[in-house]
């Protein structure tokens, strides 16, 4: 390696192209691939996109609150930037379905659950968006453990103590008969909260030590290979928050070395993903259920139907952003 050390500052400067490199793993995790295929267990890593989302997540909420410690002003925001996209595409989505088939919302004040705060995921585990009720919730909580962290620092230490509630979720009966359900959420609520902690490092420009680089590509190493192979091994067949609890180590420091990568990338490629991490949640809400789900079936091939889906994808969400953009803008006025 070049570097000798590692500044924790590159986790902002480089915020947004890190968010398109998570979207787009986790469409490449969203597109269907026999298990018998030799890439299957890398495919099935994708999904490493939402934590990498719940870190940077993390990491952007303290910059914000930092700048301006207030809980209305910190609601506004967020939901401003999530609840406009999500609407209109839940809306899309269910409503449709609930006119037709009923497969998602079987009664009005279910499609109004749905639409709203995706309820039926809290219910009983419907997948179908998660990712938005998840993240509204780690919203809600994040200006408390904020305030708290800032009384005291020691306060720093409760993600660990969210690693032991995954645990008691997956091998404590009543609460797993309780709570279990949801545990691709209880699994992502650590790496949220580690962002968090980690966000005063990296407004700081902490300076690593110079054998950080090295510690770091060990630990990626590890923990992907670890993950890569109970994946295409033993797929199905292990509690899968233990691979979730794998994907902490291998986030943050997947973070910091594609930051430091990422840094020696031609400006044409650094602002196509910056531009692809500025439509994430739009093209997170479109590609699976309104694009995938039409090409699939034409059985084009793995990457094949990658391209096609982002082909597709791009242009619908950045319109979508655009249209919400200017409604937001003139309704501000």
């Amino acid at each position: 390696m070049k570097q000798t050390t590692i500044d924790w500052g590159c986790l902002s400067r480089h915020r947004g192209q890190l968010m398109g490199v998570s979207i787009l793993f986790i469409v490449l995790f969203h597109i269907g691939l026999p298990r018998t295929d030799a890439f299957f267990g890398l495919k099935r890593m994708g999904n490493v996109g939402v934590d990498l989302f719940f870190f940077l997540s993390g990491i952007g909420l303290w910059y914000a609150w930092c700048k301006r410690p207030e809980t209305w002003h910190f609601y506004q925001r967020r939901l401003l930037r999530i609840l406009p996209a999500w609407l209109v595409v839940a809306t899309a989505f269910y409503l449709p379905d609930y006119l037709g088939p009923q497969r998602f919302s079987s009664n009005l004040p279910d499609l109004l659950g749905d639409i709203t705060i995706n309820w039926d995921f809290w219910i009983h585990d419907e997948l179908t968006f998660w990712y938005i009720p998840a993240t509204l919730l780690l919203y809600l909580l994040a200006p408390w453990y904020m305030r708290l962290i800032q009384r005291d620092a020691v306060w720093r230490w409760l993600p660990v103590l969210m690693i032991l509630w995954c645990v008691a979720v997956q091998h404590v009966a009543p609460i797993h008969a309780a709570v279990g359900h949801i545990e691709i959420f209880w699994s992502r609520v650590p790496i949220f909260f580690i962002g968090i902690s980690m966000g005063e490092w990296v407004r700081q420009g902490r300076t690593t030590t110079p054998g950080t680089p090295w510690a770091l590509t060990l630990t990626m190493a590890v923990s992907l290979a670890l993950c890569i192979y109970l994946e295409q091994a033993l797929h199905g067949r292990f509690p899968i928050f233990l691979e979730r609890m794998a994907y902490i180590p291998l986030t943050i420091s997947g973070a910091l070395l594609m930051a430091q990568g990422i840094s020696l990338l031609p400006a044409r490629v650094t602002s196509m993903l910056t531009m692809v991490g500025s439509l994430s949640l739009e093209i997170y809400l479109i590609h699976s259920h309104f694009v995938l789900t039409w090409i699939e079936p034409w059985r084009l091939g793995y990457w094949p139907t990658f391209a096609l889906c982002l082909t597709v994808t791009l242009p619908v969400a950045w319109l979508l952003h655009y249209i919400l953009h200017k409604v937001m803008n003139a309704w501000s006025l």
